[in-house]
């Protein structure tokens, strides 16, 4: 296995123990599945696009370019899939072309990777052939989509993202701030790590427009230990921070954490992106039908 220096080890050492099982199986770990539509050979492992697209330089993050590189790292070391790092939106189409209009030549597409990583945010400029390949990717050829932090925030003007990931951006009422974080599904692969509650420090995103006839509620915030905000806008206690759903054939999954460079270094939570991954792939099985909130706060 390659190491990147303490934290790469770090990863290493925790996959080897116990998340490289599907490359195991095919007798591959690390390195990269090579081909895709490059014409260099067959790819061997499913293909990730981690796509974060922020040209619009509204609240931009410094941890985007950190926590593109942990998801590559735990593909590249895992073997569980190869990524394709992507800071523009070019590729969401089954057809790329390049700045001059023509069609692109290699690289990623919808119609050569299995999943999308996303942590872009705010209006990001997407054809309406770009929307409806994007959503179609998900919902009709089942494939997946995992998104991180400001990815709640992308597309306020799209209402068919919103139906796709579950929820909207309402605010971080208390910036970055440390609170109790309630674990509502430790079967969830996701998920199965967490201790039943635990105290965490991020900038806690608030939903809206969600329901939980729609979505899995994975983890909240338990706002009860939260100190008053007129923010807040919620008055049900329900708080989430990370959920799951199908959407047609396509899984879904987001996470509120991930708001610091730093974060992206706790094992907890690039293990729970990892799995998310993992999910997302069709490498592992999980229940994720909507469920009502049961502790109400």
């Amino acid at each position: 296995m390659k190491r990147f220096g303490a934290v790469g080890g770090a990863i290493g050492l925790l996959l080897l123990a116990a998340w490289s099982q599907p490359a195991a199986q095919s007798g591959q770990v690390g390195g990269r599945g090579g081909g895709g539509g490059s014409g260099r050979g067959v790819r061997t492992r499913k293909a990730v696009l981690a796509w974060a697209d922020t040209r619009n330089g509204i609240a931009q993050h410094d941890s985007v370019s950190h926590a593109l590189a942990v998801i590559e790292r735990l593909g590249y070391e895992s073997g569980a899939y190869d990524t394709f790092i992507r800071t523009d939106s070019s590729t969401i189409s089954k057809q790329p072309t390049m700045t001059s209009g023509q069609p692109a030549s290699g690289g990623p597409s919808l119609g050569n990777v299995d999943a999308i990583f996303f942590l872009g945010h705010r209006e990001v400029e997407l054809t309406a052939q770009q929307k409806a390949d994007l959503l179609s990717f998900v919902r009709d050829e089942g494939k997946g989509f995992v998104a991180a932090h400001t990815a709640v925030t992308a597309f306020e003007w799209w209402p068919e993202f919103g139906d796709l990931l579950g929820a909207r951006y309402d605010g971080h009422p208390w910036n970055t701030a440390y609170g109790s974080i309630i674990n509502e599904d430790p079967a969830f692969p996701a998920t199965k790590h967490f201790p039943a509650v635990f105290n965490f420090t991020d900038e806690f995103y608030q939903a809206r427009e969600y329901s939980r006839d729609r979505i899995r509620v994975l983890l909240r915030l338990d706002v009860s230990k939260m100190p008053a905000n007129p923010e807040l806008h919620r008055t049900d206690g329900d708080f989430p921070l990370a959920w799951a759903r199908m959407y047609g054939k396509g899984r879904v999954f987001y996470s509120a954490l991930g708001h610091a460079s730093s974060t992206w270094d706790d094992p907890s939570i690039y293990r729970m992106y990892f799995e998310a991954l993992k999910w997302s792939l069709g490498m592992s099985e999980a229940d994720a039908t909507p469920r009502l909130l049961k502790s109400p706060h």
